[in-house]
């Protein structure tokens, strides 16, 4: 064992799990071969730390701590089963004395399992719960938010893809080149709504991290248009994370955010990738919403923004990715082009869909365009609408504090 703190309790086991807790999964999924397994053997792991951790102190390396515990503690399981059921051929290897020695945990165990969970053999929905369960960590009911469906309905896509996975033998691998195309899309997406995940919630920031260090692996084994694009988004949105919050933990706008607190250093590196991506073949809407962000990273002041490019850029946008989310967005950067009445067309012909009834962003949109054209009354019932839309704290402050500058 490594240091012994006065204090060690379970606090510090949590802090581990939180760090390390998802990549320690993904490596005993490699070394045990199924999902279940390593979900049991990491609680086993987690309990024996919770015992054992404030006596004989924190070890060394507390993440290979867990793997090699858990995986001991699974083997043990499999033995005691052994005596009783015959399990077959499939755990001799686990069982076997010469088995491999616990390594140190390897970066790439996790992007194994996001292909594993991404495999075209599931539903394109499943994978992407599956990935952000089992490999992120999320909880269930964050995922079905994402999502817009009921928990109970999730967690059976989660249960069925899991069993396919069991089933069918899918292999816990990174594949091929060649097949890497048919699961791309779907393991873009996973990082991309991790980063989301994270990056939306004061108590979450591992994952933007966690999202970074994957995007950062899948450039660096293939290094596509697409890939730099998302890898250039989640630079140029993580370099403003500082400046995102109040001292008060209100949202901070991004026109009024403390430019200094931006990090340089992902903005040029985030906005060079994005050049890159765009200047080939195979760019797509990752690389468009980059290129997006760059032009707002690289104005040193709000009155620098380039919204002629933007616009122009939304509209590139737009037309590969019709959505109602990025038709919001290009009506938000035509009001900061063309005035706020421009973009309040745009915004009421998308609130004429029932759909958008309850999508509190195109409220808060409305609300701030109004504000912007004088039209105060219009702007307070707005900011209403968008608050009681509104479960998010930090958001929640900046809209009332909105509300209260127009009372």
């Amino acid at each position: 064992m490594g240091s012994r703190p006065a204090a060690l309790n379970t606090a510090a086991v949590e802090a581990v799990y939180r760090r390390d807790g998802r990549r320690v999964f993904a490596t005993l999924v490699r070394l045990l071969g199924s999902l279940e397994r390593a979900e049991e053997a990491l609680q086993d792991a987690l309990q024996a730390a919770l015992e054992q951790w404030p006596r004989d102190g924190l070890p060394d390396n507390p993440a290979a701590w867990l793997v090699s515990t858990g995986r001991f503690k699974a083997i043990d399981a499999l033995r005691r089963a052994r005596r009783y059921d015959t399990l077959g051929d499939s755990v001799d290897d686990l069982l076997a004395p010469d088995a491999e020695p616990i390594p140190e945990l390897l970066a790439d165990d996790t992007l194994r399992l996001v292909f594993t969970c991404c495999h075209p053999g599931l539903a394109e929905e499943a994978r992407i719960a599956l990935t952000l369960r089992e490999v992120c960590g999320l909880t269930t009911e964050a995922i079905a938010r994402a999502f817009l469906v009921p928990a109970p309905t999730l967690a059976q896509r989660i249960v069925r893809a899991k069993h396919k996975i069991r089933v069918a033998r899918i292999p816990y691998e990174v594949p091929e080149r060649a097949a890497l195309p048919a699961r791309l899309a779907s393991v873009l997406r996973v990082v991309y709504l991790v980063f989301n995940e994270g990056f939306g919630s004061q108590h979450a920031a591992e994952l933007v991290d966690e999202a970074l260090r994957l995007a950062r692996s899948l450039v660096e084994l293939l290094p596509e248009p697409e890939v730099e694009g998302l890898l250039a988004l989640l630079l140029l949105h993580a370099a403003r994370r500082d400046a995102r919050l109040a001292p008060d933990g209100a949202l901070v706008p991004l026109d009024a955010q403390d430019r200094g607190l931006w990090r340089r250093a992902d903005i040029d590196e985030g906005a060079a990738l994005a050049a890159r991506a765009l200047a080939r073949p195979g760019w797509g809407s990752y690389a468009l919403q980059a290129a997006i962000a760059a032009l707002h990273g690289e104005a040193r002041h709000a009155a620098d923004t380039d919204w002629p490019q933007i616009v122009a850029l939304y509209d590139l946008l737009l037309a590969r990715e019709p959505t109602q989310v990025v038709a919001l967005n290009r009506a938000v950067a035509l009001g900061m082009r063309d005035g706020p009445a421009v973009g309040l067309a745009a915004l009421d012909a998308l609130a004429a869909d029932p759909a958008l009834a309850t999508y509190q962003p195109l409220h808060a949109a409305r609300a701030g365009l109004l504000a912007r054209a004088g039209r105060d009354a219009e702007a307070r019932a707005a900011y209403v609408q968008a608050l009681a839309l509104t479960s998010h704290d930090p958001e929640k402050r900046y809209l009332e504090q909105r509300l209260a500058a127009l009372s």
